[in-house]
């Protein structure tokens, strides 16, 4: 269990620096079509709907890759 944790702080810690130094490569990510944005005078609502479906289905293969 704990190499299953240092390996996803180690992979969650390299994405945070790729999003940190390198924002290009994830301008996508969050306005995407299905997305939902409602902006006010007053306020800011953000459902990332399609984002999240995305993330999902990608998290879901790469887990199970590693189940085998």
């Amino acid at each position: 269990m704990a190499r299953w944790l240092i390996l996803v702080g180690v992979i969650l810690t390299l994405v945070g620096v790729a999003m940190h130094f390198a924002p290009w490569l994830f301008n996508w990510f969050g306005r995407l079509p299905g997305d939902i944005r409602i902006e006010s005078e007053r306020s800011k609502v953000y459902f990332p709907i399609t984002s999240m479906v995305i993330l999902s289905v990608v998290l879901s293969v790469i887990l199970s890759f590693f189940r085998r």
